[in-house]
């Protein structure tokens, strides 16, 4: 049988079929085009194709979805009644491509939804790049959070006119995998420099280059020890004062190189620092690049931009999670002809549980303030002996998260959303992309349900974004405007969502990520920028005005630094741009206490508040995910120039990272979510004690709200609220046992 067209197919079913937990039928089409349909084409079964060239993976059949003229066209089950919501869902395709002249291309697994309201939503399962070489493996999971009238799960992607081919299809309830256990860090040896000879003090033994370029020791580079590291390790010895000189670069990656392989722990996180250097470069600015080789694995161990021929710091941090043959630090980046100075590299192990030491010291200078409670009462009230209990019942430190319209269907995903965080940003229902796809086609329906959601439990939120500079996340139609056409719709796209929600954000991202990119920019000149800011002002002047961009706080990108950041904003201040607040997104790889501190450090001497607004941390093992959100979390608390934190989510697969979540997608807290929740439970503060003879009772506390429970000897009992402001003096509250305010009562025996 070559092909069989869907009107006349009627198969006995095979051994294929028999999966009674697959709830896809017929996933094998050993029953023909049985359950299935064409998603705007036509589908063919078939034993083989080309001449016998293309045949089947598993099984005697597969399906073509032919005579596709867009992109989406494919095929498609609908599975309606056969999955149900909050349960987590795994699908597993075998897919493959087919026609003249085929390019790889990416093949998508998508689920349509409509919901009982009647509203449709797409749900994103998997993709991948198939080809007409081989059949390959799609494989994703999802999860309904809302109620559905419909389900119908698809295979589409490729360009129109190539045959997308499916094998076949399995949709299984997930299985809970165990989590990994905790890395045993028992024999790490922190701070110790896993560099061989990196003083050079024995030439160039365990060095070598990499490429056909040239290596020498010489005198002069800087004796003392980078800063970052004296922040990491404490007083150092000096360094040498030797370097390696690398001459007769050809190729940018060309520098010095060690192998290190037998020297990495798995799930350590390793601190890189050094100095570097460049001779004479006539082509402006060079990046040098602190580079990990994992195998066939470019990993990124701390970047700088050199633009003269001073001596830089560079500085970062790396980690390997899986087994490695080979593990190689490199050196590179200048380009080709310009010779490369290095000094004094270390990779060492950074000792974290001793850093979180130092953080809650730091953080309870920062976050608490002493506080006297001054009791009184009538003349007949005996206060000595009355015992005092003190409960904190909220931190006024900001923690909140991204939420998104599909999310808050799942009323776990809401409690956990409302309980846990008194701060919101939306994931994408505010950009300008979303609320406008098309041209004067506006929907605010999802940001305006997000923005009840939010009032209704007290939940600030700041607004992200109004615009975005990257070109990538510009809808086709704003690019396809003229110059004119597109100040205007610059104009109207302020005027639009500014007076609609005027007084709703506590915050705007004006336009997101100015140092990646500059569309609008290039477009509309250097002005539009602080006029973008301006504008926003005027339009409504009570949220504060932020930039907002990513990779200032790890070291990992060149022209992202906290100094290019500086100069960004002084830039726009200058243009008159009222820039209010400092956004540090934190999306970030095996984050390093010190190197995180001394961005915050370097940007904290403006003035202005910093928040880090898109904090996601990524590990596949949950106790290092943790550690990790605890690094960015304590840094942040614990620094005085930071005003608040937002993470990027919370919930398996509502997320832009995988193995970023603290929830799991069926609602079970994995570690970092119970790490997130200590962390919350130990920033909060309690007392409890006696009067003495002064009637005063004395404790320090975070800064936030409080109940105190007064109770004296003769069983009168008196509760107040309070709040802990900021302030240098000892925050005096007075309570009056007659009462004089709070709720009072008298305890019968």
């Amino acid at each position: 049988m070559a092909e069989t067209q869907v009107a006349c197919c009627s198969y006995e079913a095979g051994k294929g079929d028999v999966d009674n937990d697959n709830i896809i039928l017929n996933p094998n089409f050993d029953n023909g085009a049985d359950n299935w349909a064409g998603r705007g084409c036509n589908i063919v079964v078939h034993d083989s194709m080309g001449g016998g060239k293309v045949l089947p993976q598993n099984g005697k059949y597969f399906a073509s979805a032919t005579n596709r003229t867009q992109n989406w066209h494919g095929i498609q089950q609908d599975v309606t009644g056969r999955v149900q919501r909050k349960f987590l869902y795994e699908a597993t395709a075998v897919v493959r491509l087919f026609g003249s002249n085929v390019t790889p291309s990416d093949v998508r697994a998508t689920l349509y939804v409509q919901t009982s309201s009647g509203k449709d939503q797409y749900i994103r399962i998997a993709n991948l790049q198939a080809s007409d070489k081989d059949w390959v493996q799609l494989h994703g999971k999802f999860l309904i959070n809302g109620t559905v009238s419909k389900a119908v799960i698809y295979i589409e992607g490729p360009p129109p006119s190539t045959d997308l081919l499916v094998n076949s299809l399995v949709v299984k309830r997930a299985e809970k995998p165990s989590p990994a256990p905790a890395p045993d860090f028992s024999n790490i040896a922190y701070g110790e420099n896993i560099v061989q000879n990196s003083d050079l003090a024995d030439d160039l033994n365990n060095w070598y280059p990499l490429g056909n370029c040239n290596m020498t020791v010489a005198n002069g580079s800087p004796r003392i020890v980078p800063p970052m590291v004296k922040e990491s390790l404490g007083s150092q010895e000096p360094l040498s004062g030797k370097y390696i000189l690398v001459t007769n670069r050809t190729q940018t990656w060309m520098g010095p190189a060690q192998t290190i392989t037998d020297k990495i722990n798995l799930h350590v996180t390793y601190q890189v620092s050094g100095w570097v250097r460049i001779g004479s470069a006539k082509n402006g600015p060079q990046v040098i690049n602190a580079a990990i080789g994992v195998d066939t694995q470019w990993v990124n161990g701390g970047q700088v931009q050199v633009n003269d021929e001073r001596w830089y710091e560079i500085g970062g941090s790396f980690r390997v999670e899986q087994l490695p043959s080979k593990v190689m630090v490199y050196v590179q980046g200048p380009a080709a002809g310009v010779d490369l100075m290095v000094a004094g590299l270390q990779i060492f192990p950074v000792d974290r549980k001793a850093r979180f030491k130092h953080l809650k010291n730091l953080a309870d200078k920062v976050r608490k303030r002493d506080v006297v409670l001054k009791i009184s009462g009538s003349k007949g009230d005996s206060l000595l002996g009355a015992s005092v209990r003190v409960k904190q019942t909220q931190n006024s430190f900001p923690i909140g998260t991204c939420i998104n319209r599909n999310s808050i269907d799942n009323e776990d995903y809401v409690s956990f959303f409302v309980k846990n965080f008194n701060w919101a940003v939306f994931e994408n229902e505010l950009k300008w992309y979303w609320t406008e796809a098309q041209q004067g086609n506006l929907n605010y329906t999802d940001a305006d349900e997000l923005l009840d959601l939010c009032k209704k439990n007290n939940i600030q939120v700041r607004g992200h974004c109004i615009f975005w500079e990257v070109p990538g996340a510009v809808q086709s139609w704003v690019q396809a405007l003229s110059n004119t056409d597109l100040k205007t719709a610059v104009q109207n796209r302020l005027n639009s969502l500014l007076t609609r929600y005027k007084g709703n954000f506590q915050h705007y991202d004006v336009n997101n990520e100015m140092l990646h990119g500059s569309f609008y920019q290039d477009r509309l000149g250097k002005d539009i920028r602080p006029n973008m800011f301006k504008n926003t002002n005027q339009l409504d002047p009570s949220p504060t005005l932020f930039v907002n961009d990513y990779h200032i706080e790890d070291g990992h990108d060149a022209h992202a630094t906290p100094e290019a950041y500086i100069q960004h904003i002084l830039g726009l201040q200058e243009q008159g741009a009222p820039v209010g607040g400092i956004g540090i997104q934190g999306h970030i790889d095996s984050p390093v206490g010190p190197v995180v501190s001394s961005s915050l450090d370097k940007l904290g001497v403006l003035g202005l508040p910093i928040w880090f607004t898109e904090v996601d941390v990524s590990s596949d093992n949950e106790y290092v995910r943790a550690d990790d959100l605890e690094v960015m979390m304590c840094e942040a608390f614990a620094h005085p120039a930071v005003e608040g934190i937002m993470l990027w989510g919370f919930w398996e697969l509502f997320m832009s990272r995988d193995n970023g979540h603290l929830v799991n997608a069926e609602g079970d807290l994995n570690e970092a979510g119970k790490r997130f929740l200590e962390m919350k439970e130990d920033w909060m503060s309690h007392a409890r004690g006696h009067l003495g003879d002064d009637s005063e009772f004395k404790f320090r506390g975070f800064h936030g709200s409080y109940t105190v429970e007064v109770v004296t000897v003769t069983k009168k009992r008196i509760t107040q609220t309070f709040t802990v402001e900021k302030g240098v003096t000892p925050l005096v509250v007075n309570i009056n046992l007659t009462n004089g305010g709070g709720s009072y009562e008298e305890i019968m025996e």
